[in-house]
């Protein structure tokens, strides 16, 4: 079971008013930063297999902070497949323009079908993000834990597909700045274990001990069977 945390990038200035895209120098601002350390703090008890990153700065820095404070796994690994979806020409224009043109509501009700004036389409966002989790995951193997640094619409896109969600449903998934989203990758199936979890422990994170015969206690029998009656989580 390989077990995958997204994060995503702490705040910066932009974040919120402006479609910062792949706006070049965007860094995080000091809350950006505070969360970014307070995220790696959280992380700290997990003995990550590797720290990946969008290429984009605000990303850069929310990993650099995790890795640092890893004691096995201390720097980054970029994967150009989890930067932000190429806005085109709406980016770094302001979220109140971007709300009156006619594809916004494509993009809130038919996002499947958004393609950004001189930029990508949604659903080939997702499919480039989704084939580096699965290839990350061939990478590393299945006892392997690690995160990603990557951008809101990125995180919800792979949630969608972990879910076996349709793309046209993703904005219904949240992913706060700074917040630890967590999928579990079994051979019969994901699960979402958390998401847009922006505080508490993570023991119940670091894999149980392998038990020869009785994997999770006996409940969890092929490591892809969903708990009966939603299990008795962490004691």
């Amino acid at each position: 079971m390989t077990t995958l945390l997204l994060l995503r990038h702490g705040l910066t200035a932009m974040t919120g008013p402006v479609l910062a895209g792949w706006t070049p120098g965007v860094h995080l601002d000091e809350r950006g930063r505070r969360q970014a350390e307070a995220l790696a703090g959280r992380l700290a008890p997990l003995d990550l297999d590797a720290v990946v990153s969008s290429p984009l700065e605000r990303c850069q820095e929310t990993a650099l902070a995790v890795a640092l404070r890893q004691e096995r796994c201390n720097t980054v690994q970029t994967d150009d497949r989890f930067g932000e979806c190429g806005y085109g020409d709406w980016t770094g224009r302001p979220i109140e323009e971007l709300v009156r043109e006619p594809l916004w509501q494509v993009v809130q009700a038919h996002p499947s079908a958004a393609v950004f004036p001189g930029g990508e389409a949604l659903a080939d966002a997702q499919s480039r993000a989704v084939r580096a989790v699965r290839e990350w995951n061939d990478r590393l193997g299945e006892k392997a834990t690690y995160a990603v640094c990557t951008h809101g619409d990125v995180i919800k896109a792979i949630v969608a597909d972990a879910l076996g969600l349709h793309l046209d449903q993703f904005q219904r998934i949240n992913a706060y700045p700074a917040s630890l989203t967590v999928i579990r990758y079994t051979p019969l199936r994901p699960f979402l274990l958390r998401l847009n979890d922006i505080g508490g422990d993570v023991a119940d994170l670091i894999p149980p001990s392998e038990v020869p015969g009785e994997p999770d206690g006996g409940e969890n029998i092929t490591g892809s069977d969903a708990a009966v009656g939603g299990g008795p989580g962490t004691t």
